[in-house]
């Protein structure tokens, strides 16, 4: 079916005199290219075939795959495990943005309220939306598949003999009495200390014990300890710091564990930071059946646009950002700054980006304005600007930026603006607002799609640069 001309009709005579009166010497169909996305309203489904012409970032290629994509064997696949629905991802989505809200509010932050590359692919089946990669524990080295997690610390996976409970997970469990570099951390070490950092740590006898819970209910308990962790056969790094889970339940949806890359002594980045220097970046696909990539140190694209860390969350696991401005259809939208004074977090676990109400409400009303001749439908979960696509074979869609302190914008990928919650019949604009103005707001992973995010903590900055995983 073709697309209705009264469709673009509104949004086209909008861009068009928004672009004349600014002075932009245009003809519609350029002003369409600069501030739309046309796209085939079918590119928003899941797919069911794997592209294996993915790209990853360079030098190490180790498969990683969706515990539920279609790019994993069956013979991999947990009988009866079903991906979650949508439902109940938005809802593991929202416990998770309430945890890290109480975890700031608890630190009184806001009391008013050599190159390594990890291909990593989109893993919305494991806890709430999160990624994962592959890498090795022990000696000698066995593969784990774990969440890699930028608002976590710990490095954990599940360990034999698994004393209490244990989840099923893709590969066999880590058996500390087969790995002769496995030796657990003593009570009376300085080290024991560091796992407070994360979750609280007790002891049993004289070994440390750590205890690590997440925003879905998922937790973590056992023994804290050093191993191998091997990236690659040249990156290889001995005492590692880890948890060997001996009691262990939640969402992790077949993943042996997680991998963690906060700021804190014991994630990885300051563990590897000898060698990486605290730099690490990813980019994430932009759907579940392409690949992206989890790279370790190497050198910085010039085409990467900093950012600098907000020093309000230098005592807290997170990596802080200032939202200065956001724009719908190449216009930027009259928000008070104070709406943003909250800050805001980069998450690779949240799913859906949180903004302040006040900031929403305008993103909203914008994205509306320019949407009226698509039929709207009802709200779903956290969403509550959706539209029917049924009846169209392509629609256009206004493009939506963010802008950063030090003026870095960042056009949002379009598989990171609209959010298909019941096929095409309601597609939903794929943000969210916060309860209140003085909550964090969290720039979540739908909207990193696509781009190549580069933390870098020695120089304390987080850059962007879009075509990331291509």
């Amino acid at each position: 079916m073709a697309t209705p001309i009264c469709s673009i009709s509104l949004l086209s005579v909008f861009l068009l005199l928004f672009s004349l009166e600014k002075g932009y010497a245009v003809e519609e169909n350029e002003a369409t290219k600069s501030y739309l996305h046309i796209i085939k309203v079918n590119s928003l489904l899941p797919t069911t075939a794997c592209n294996h012409s993915s790209k990853v970032s360079n030098s190490l290629s180790l498969e990683v795959v969706h515990r539920h994509g279609p790019c994993i064997g069956i013979v991999n696949q947990e009988k009866g495990a079903d991906a979650p629905s949508n439902m109940e991802i938005f809802l593991r989505d929202q416990n998770r943005v309430d945890s890290i809200h109480a975890r700031l509010s608890s630190r009184g932050m806001f009391p008013e309220k050599q190159a390594t590359t990890l291909p990593v692919q989109s893993g919305a089946s494991i806890g709430a939306g999160d990624y994962v990669v592959t890498v090795g524990l022990g000696t000698p080295k066995k593969e784990f598949t774990l969440i890699f997690d930028t608002g976590s610390d710990i490095t954990w996976t599940q360990c034999e003999p698994c004393v209490k409970t244990c989840y099923k997970q893709k590969e066999p469990r880590l058996n500390p009495s087969t790995s002769t570099s496995y030796k657990n951390i003593s009570c009376s070490s300085a080290l024991c200390k560091l796992v407070a950092s994360e979750g609280s740590q007790s002891c049993s006898s004289s070994t440390c014990l750590y205890q690590v819970q997440y925003g879905d209910g998922s937790y973590s308990i056992g023994f804290f300890a050093t191993e191998t962790l091997t990236l690659s056969s040249s990156n290889v790094f001995k005492n590692f710091l880890f948890g060997c889970g001996q009691q262990n339940n939640g969402l992790f949806g077949g993943a042996a564990g997680l991998l963690g890359l906060g700021r804190t002594k014991l994630a990885l980045p300051s563990q590897t930071a000898k060698t990486y220097k605290k730099l690490f970046s990813y980019c994430l696909p932009a759907s579940s059946s392409s690949k992206g990539y989890l790279s370790l140190g190497g050198q910085v694209s010039k085409s990467v646009k900093f950012t600098p860390l907000s020093a309000d969350f230098d005592s807290t696991p997170f990596y802080g950002l200032d939202i200065t401005g956001l724009s719908v259809g190449g216009r930027k939208l009259s928000i008070d700054e104070s709406a943003f004074s909250a800050g805001t977090v980069i998450d690779s676990g949240t799913v859906i980006t949180r903004l302040s109400p006040t900031a929403y409400s305008e993103l909203s009303s914008a994205f509306q304005n320019l949407m009226t001749d698509y039929p709207s439908t009802s709200g779903y979960s956290i969403f509550d600007t959706c539209y029917d696509f049924s009846k169209y074979d392509t629609v256009r869609i206004p493009k939506v930026g963010v802008t950063f302190k030090g003026g870095v914008e960042m056009d949002i990928d379009v598989s990171g603006i609209l959010y298909p919650v019941n096929g095409l019949k309601k597609v939903c604009l794929a943000f969210a607002g916060n309860d209140d103005d003085s909550d964090t707001s969290i720039f979540g992973n739908v909207q990193q799609r696509t781009y190549q995010v580069v933390y870098d903590g020695a120089k304390g900055r987080v850059g962007f640069a879009p075509g990331g995983c291509s």
